[in-house]
């Protein structure tokens, strides 16, 4: 039975890696998968050595905190392949994890893929060495990645975005808030904070504090908070204690509904989102919804992030375009009263929403290849 070796870092990748072990086994049902995976890998049967949790890690002073284990993690993944080697390794984002991982399976002889390519159109281009040397074989899902590896030597395939395959063209509001019996008349804004620990706490207070302002303009509004685990979903209901008055609780709490799961529908009934940089970017802008993207993380990481940065913009909507096309307030600007002010500006300047839904969209069928085969093609090839 071939065996594959794979590993992925965080809620995003599990997400892709699924969609991955889906199309190859559709194609060859003998394939055996085995590393570090989510909850949606091992639904489609991946072994997972460690959990993935352990490496959703985001920030640079958070990385140095958590850096003894993911090194001893790294270490023991490594020994396991090494032992067993499989037939082909795959890297699922997580790249300063994975890329030391397949340079030390590549030099033992074992064939390296790597799904999603590192935001290096974002950051200074210093890496492109260390890929080449780990990495027999890139799988790109944005159309300006492929020329930066050709001309770098690297064999390089454009798959698309698997999200862009799986939702639909042409949204459904109605029906998505049908599915979550939400009134018709409300205006209803959906909040993501994200799917790590961190990047809830530093965001569940802005977004709690923003609801409160934006109910005193629109006493019709309705919030979804859709998020994945137990332990964030008490991080957000604490930050909702903490900014109510017991008085306040009892007569006028805040419409703030939390759901698990469920984040896709939660968008896509949605008047606007408030979301945090990341995936959730794009399955926000895939579903034409208007956005504000902002994020906040510690001073250090944030200082040595905009050193390093040279794009003027952060979520992954602008970067497709070109453009701002949807406003973002990071760090030091995303504060309450600016959120709310441009969420209201947002959901009222209709010429912006006609603009943002034309982007949307042009985005969506650039993105939309059929992923699936795309890259059953690529990664069979090598076995």
């Amino acid at each position: 039975m071939p065996v594959i070796g794979i590993v992925a870092g965080e809620s995003s990748g599990d997400l892709l890696g699924s969609h991955l072990i889906r199309a190859l086994k559709k194609r060859r049902p003998d394939l055996e998968f085995v590393g570090i995976a989510g909850p949606k890998m091992i639904a489609e049967g991946a072994k997972s050595l460690f959990p993935m949790e352990r490496l959703s890690v985001r920030g640079y002073v958070e990385v140095i905190r958590h850096l003894p284990g993911l090194l001893n993690i790294r270490k023991k993944v490594l020994q396991h392949f090494l032992q067993n080697p499989p037939d082909l390794f795959i890297g699922i984002d997580a790249p300063d994890f994975n890329f030391n991982l397949e340079y030390k399976l590549k030099r033992k002889g074992i064939r390296t893929i790597h799904y999603a390519s590192p935001s290096i159109w974002a950051w200074r281009k210093g890496r492109m060495e260390k890929i080449k040397r780990a990495v027999s074989h890139m799988l790109a899902l944005f159309p300006f990645e492929p020329a930066l590896y050709e001309q770098a030597g690297v064999p390089v395939t454009y798959v698309g975005h698997p999200l862009a395959d799986i939702l639909p063209l042409e949204p459904d509001r109605d029906a998505a808030r049908r599915q979550l019996k939400l009134l018709p008349e409300h205006l209803i804004i959906t909040m993501l904070p994200g799917s790590r620990q961190s990047e809830v706490r530093q965001l569940a207070d802005l977004y709690v504090k923003t609801a409160k302002l934006i109910v005193q303009e629109k006493p019709d509004v309705q919030f979804l908070v859709p998020l994945i685990t137990r332990e964030t979903r008490e991080i957000f209901e604490q930050a909702i204690y903490e900014n109510q008055t017991n008085a306040e609780a009892l007569t006028h709490a805040l419409p703030i509904q939390i759901l698990i799961g469920h984040a896709h529908v939660a968008m896509e009934a949605a008047d606007a989102v408030i979301v945090a940089s990341g995936t959730a970017t794009l399955e926000a802008a895939l579903l034409k919804r208007p956005m504000v993207i902002t994020y906040r993380m510690p001073a250090l990481s944030w200082q040595i992030l905009k050193r390093m940065s040279y794009l003027p913009y952060v979520g992954l909507p602008n970067i497709l375009a070109g453009r701002f096309v949807v406003p973002e307030l990071l760090q030091h600007n995303a504060t309450p009263k600016k959120l709310a002010e441009t969420v209201l500006n947002l959901i009222n300047d209709k010429d912006l929403l006609r603009d943002i839904d034309t982007e949307f969209t042009r985005i969506h069928k650039t993105l939309r290849l059929n992923t699936e085969e795309k890259i059953a093609e690529t990664i069979l090839a090598y076995l």
